[in-house]
């Protein structure tokens, strides 16, 4: 009798949490919609392969492409600069057991080291992740540039009407551009929460008009991807019936002479809404020579690409109250951000952009100097560590 009745108890404890799971469920795909659920669970966490996996826009590689010449100067790390890692490995064995799939210098526009590891070559792309919130911070700059837009201090509310009700109305351009939006925004992995939906959403526009306000803008700096996904309905908007991936092509891939093709996510097939802040795919030769542009004031060749005021106010740096500090820059610990860049010092006037498995586009000025690293994930090494290896070697350069 006594196990019987320990079975009962059992049975009536699993169909208890049976039902509480499904009940969860039901919740998750009323949040969230179905098929953002099922992309959940079909595809797991984010990864760099999955622009293979979703609706995406191609890149096409220019008929004219741009090429790096090489240097045959040898990059020699001295041993107090492994010594900061508390290691005794050479460059080549932390990139190579650090999840790393490619790193790249370039100094003085030649290529002073390239490498590849876990099957990547020098034509893979990989998705970019929050470095292509760069990208779109000089797609704003080229819009503001063919007046497409008026200019970063406009109301965002003139071209995003919708949101008036939700208290946008002071909400400007430049505050999406520094993350001040003072939206609800959380940037975090709950699945209930904004952040994880709208990674995996179908509708995204829908989501997007969903956001609400909870502070006033330009008083305090969060890190919120949903900052950026206005950015991108911003263009969208500006630029329809062109997407913001044929501008892309038109104002950015094939005056730069992309060698290699590339791809940005969408939400859905036909009308689709690009992903902004995350989901560009590129090679590391391409993703180096949007940081020689940069580098060049918005020069490319004889002409002027991007304005040149535009680079200068994108690695400017805001000093604002910073309230969430998202993990993957715990590390770091500045409150420097510009126009969707990560400011690195003011000494050398040096940034970067990041990604959150460890993919960086690393500039510094006075060296002449980009560095790119894609990876899986930063390994074992925080993502404040790479960034000193980085600034180590661009000052090998001077």
């Amino acid at each position: 009798m006594a196990q019987v009745k320990r079975r009962r108890i059992l049975i009536r404890g699993f169909s208890f949490l049976l039902l509480l799971f499904l009940i969860s469920q039901l919740v998750w795909m009323v949040i969230a919609e179905p098929t953002t659920v099922f992309r959940i669970y079909k595809y797991g966490d984010t990864n760099i392969d999955d622009y293979s996996h979703y609706p995406g826009r191609s890149l096409i590689s220019s008929k004219s492409p741009y090429k790096f010449s090489y240097t045959n100067e040898e990059i020699e790390i001295p041993p107090e600069t492994m010594a900061k890692f508390g290691l005794s490995h050479d460059l080549e064995s932390i990139l190579e057991k650090n999840d790393t799939i490619a790193f790249l210098v370039v100094h003085d526009d030649k290529i002073q080291l390239e490498r590849y590891y876990q099957g990547h070559s020098a034509s893979s792309i990989s998705q970019l992740f929050s470095v292509t919130k760069s990208f779109t911070s000089a797609l704003i700059g080229l819009a503001v540039d063919d007046g497409l837009i008026e200019s970063t201090n406009q109301s965002i509310v003139e071209i995003i009407p919708e949101l008036k009700s939700a208290g946008f109305n002071n909400v400007t351009i430049h505050h999406l551009l520094t993350m001040m939006s003072g939206s609800s925004y959380q940037e975090n992995d709950n699945p209930f929460g904004e952040h994880v939906i709208l990674n995996y959403t179908p509708k995204l526009e829908k989501r997007i008009l969903k956001f609400d306000m909870e502070t006033e803008p330009g008083t305090v700096f969060r890190y919120k991807s949903g900052d950026n996904a206005l950015l991108g309905l911003i263009l969208a908007r500006v630029l329809a019936p062109e997407t913001i991936t044929e501008y892309t092509q038109r104002r950015l891939w094939t005056p730069l002479g992309m060698e290699d093709g590339g791809m940005w996510t969408i939400d859905h097939e036909i009308n689709g809404l690009e992903k902004t802040w995350c989901c560009l795919a590129v090679s590391a030769r391409d993703l180096a020579k949007f940081g020689r542009l940069y580098l060049n004031k918005g020069v490319w060749g004889e002409e002027q690409i991007l304005a040149s005021n535009w680079i200068v106010l994108s690695n400017q740096p805001g000093y604002v109250p910073v309230e969430v500090w998202p993990n993957e820059y715990q590390s770091i610990g500045w409150s420097n951000y510009g126009f969707q860049w990560w400011l690195a010092s003011e000494e050398d006037g040096d940034y970067f952009a990041l990604g959150k498995d460890g993919q960086f586009l690393y500039l510094n000025p006075k060296t002449d100097t980009i560095i790119v690293r894609l990876g899986w994930s930063t390994g074992d090494l925080f993502a404040s560590q790479w960034l000193s290896l980085f600034q180590d070697i661009a000052r090998l350069n001077k």
